[in-house]
């Protein structure tokens, strides 16, 4: 199964963007993120319609912040890209009327329940202006980004 990077192309974008001198058009952000602007505008309308970022048409156009980096959290991006899956399927239904398999999956999902909910609580107390502090930090010491 390939792995759903919606959430680390997003957060990635959304750096870009206020780091940028002006609107980014799609084109631009799918280039800088190796994808098709057609899955760039569908990732970002999720965003423009929490109101995350906002898209301006025509010459000079293109997407910007709509809030402070400060004001969105991993959490609102991930709620804003469909919510996609954290964990890959660890459980298997290969002979659901075996005991033991019905066992190790109870106990699996409960597991993946308490990872998934303390990871989404974390998300939470993380802000994308964070991150991009620490970018900063990391660009202030020599590294360029990419």
């Amino acid at each position: 199964m390939r792995a759903d990077s919606r959430l680390s192309r997003m957060l990635h974008a959304l750096i870009h963007m206020d780091q940028a001198d002006g609107p980014l058009t799609s084109e631009t952000i799918a280039t800088m993120l190796g994808t098709n602007a057609v899955v760039v505008r569908r990732l970002l309308g999720g965003l423009r319609d929490c109101g995350y970022v906002q898209s301006e048409k025509g010459h000079g156009g293109g997407w910007a912040l709509g809030v402070a980096l400060d004001d969105i959290t991993l959490l609102d991006v991930y709620r804003a890209v469909g919510e996609p899956p954290l964990f890959s399927d660890l459980v298997s239904e290969d002979t659901p009327e075996c005991l033991v398999e019905q066992a190790v999956n109870a106990h699996l999902s409960a597991v993946l329940k308490d990872a998934e909910a303390a990871l989404l609580a974390r998300f939470g107390e993380v802000t994308l202006g964070m991150l991009s502090r620490e970018f900063e930090a990391k660009a202030a010491r020599g590294r360029k980004p990419r």
